[in-house]
């Protein structure tokens, strides 16, 4: 798929591995809407490569239903979606304080799990009707899930469970768009430097950047970016899982 022209969708996109995914995607020609529950984070961002931000909640339909006509009035339809909106809230499943908050692991699930299925079903069933572009694409959906889905440590069910939800999904979704030219692959990476990592002591990220065997660092987002690039460009990709993590497998805590 040619990035350069089409128009493009990033959820979360406001920071972390959505803004970068945004701004990547911008500098390959594609026209961006970035879409985040930070509407001024969104328009903010978006304005720094002439896309359009928009405010959006992924686990509430009318707000993704408004966004995506939002930036299909602004774009055309989108042929290109990438998922990053997401959240990480710790907690055991029994912890000094007792069983864990059902609300907090219900918070998780929502907005990881659901809410990116609520943004790809919606955003599907537009792009699935689209004209076909040369090689019979119609359009490509890039998730996020996580090595956690993988090898989550202890206090991560949650995110855990939300993550491999993301994954487990990948394939049936391909095998489903399969016949409209519609690809879904999946992005798990590993300890990058978002905004929630970059806070933390430099002392603390060289110690989470030295457990990865190489590169011996944290991840840079604009390597999501690059990657979600490379998914787009080769159309042979689809329906797969692709761990980011420099060959991290992470301790059980």
């Amino acid at each position: 798929m040619e990035i350069q022209g089409l128009a493009a969708v990033v959820t979360g996109g406001a920071s972390g591995l959505g803004a970068a995914t945004a701004a990547g995607l911008a500098a390959a020609g594609a026209n961006v809407a970035v879409l985040d529950r930070n509407a001024e984070g969104a328009a903010a961002h978006a304005a720094r490569f002439g896309g359009i931000g928009l405010a959006c909640d992924v686990t509430d339909e009318a707000s993704v239903a408004a966004a995506l006509a939002q930036a299909a009035a602004a774009h055309g339809e989108a042929r290109i979606l990438v998922t990053c909106a997401g959240v990480a809230d710790p907690g055991r499943a029994v912890g000094r304080a007792g069983p864990l908050d059902l609300a907090l692991f219900t918070k998780v699930i929502t907005i990881n799990l659901i809410g990116t299925f609520n943004v790809l079903r919606l955003a599907a069933a537009r792009m699935v009707g689209l004209e076909p572009l040369p090689g019979g694409e119609r359009g490509a959906i890039v998730m996020t899930a996580s090595i956690a889905a993988f090898d989550g440590q202890i206090g991560q069910p949650a995110y855990a469970a939300s993550k491999g939800g993301v994954a487990a999904m990948t394939l049936p979704l391909a095998r489903e768009f399969a016949p409209a030219g519609v690809r879904v692959v999946t992005i798990a990476p590993g300890i990058f430097k978002t905004p929630m990592l970059a806070g933390l002591p430099d002392e603390v990220q060289a110690s989470l950047g030295a457990a990865v065997p190489f590169p011996s660092r944290l991840g840079d987002p604009a390597e999501f970016g690059l990657l979600v690039r490379q998914i787009l460009a080769n159309p042979m990709l689809n329906g797969e899982v692709i761990r980011l993590d420099g060959a991290l497998r992470m301790a059980p805590k």
